[in-house]
């Protein structure tokens, strides 16, 4: 076999491995459930009762496709979201969005601690349409524009934001997360099952509602 041939079939064999990755990490998650390794993160924030935990990928389509449905439930619970960055490495402008979200959430001059998942959710919405890092820019640029601000050419110069987007990912692992969307309904129970997994997006409405009668006044 000539050494052109080995490097044809080499990056075949690579290819394949990465379209199957790929389809595993893009799975319905209604097909997979997760091996919770640390179960640390998945509790609500101090205060709540019943909170929606989610690791995410800004590239992702089926994390898009969920944003809309968590949105609306956290609107009509009022419950909190927790939202991680796990950008696949696959992804060829996932882990940037991640960093850029971290810089509009950041910006205290806005007066808005919801600035980042503003970006997120806009993202999501717009993903079809980019394609490239230099799209992301460009949308992080005119997202930032619209809103009065300047979005710079370096958003993370120190690579601190980058940090923590790494620290997040490195949390999924610990988690044991193997898809994006992962998404779970946590409760501040201690005893029982304090964390349920959304394998069916169609019920998360009444797996808060359930946790919200389980855990005593709503949250409302």
């Amino acid at each position: 076999m000539s050494s052109l041939v080995r490097v044809f079939v080499s990056s075949l064999v690579l290819s394949i491995a990465l379209v199957a990755t790929a389809n595993a990490q893009f799975s319905n998650p209604e097909s997979t459930t997760t091996a919770v390794n640390n179960a640390a993160p998945l509790h609500p924030p101090a205060g709540a009762r019943v909170a929606i935990v989610e690791f995410e990928d800004l590239e992702c389509p089926d994390c898009a496709r969920a944003n809309p449905v968590i949105k609306e439930a956290v609107e009509k619970y009022h419950v909190p979201w927790v939202r991680h960055d796990f950008p696949l490495p696959f992804h060829t402008w996932s882990f940037e969005a991640a960093v850029d979200a971290r810089w509009f959430d950041s910006r205290s001059d806005t007066k808005s601690t919801r600035l980042g998942d503003e970006f997120r959710d806009a993202l999501f919405v717009a993903q079809p349409t980019i394609h490239s890092q230099e799209d992301l820019q460009a949308f992080a640029q005119k997202f930032a524009a619209d809103r009065k601000l300047s979005f710079p050419a370096a958003a993370d110069p120190q690579g601190r934001l980058a940090q923590l987007v790494k620290a997040d990912y490195d949390l999924g692992q610990s988690v044991g997360i193997q898809h994006t969307p992962t998404i779970w309904v946590v409760t501040n129970r201690t005893s029982g099952a304090p964390f349920v997994e959304v394998v069916d997006r169609s019920r998360l409405f009444a797996m808060i509602e359930e946790a919200q009668a389980e855990t005593g006044p709503t949250d409302r």
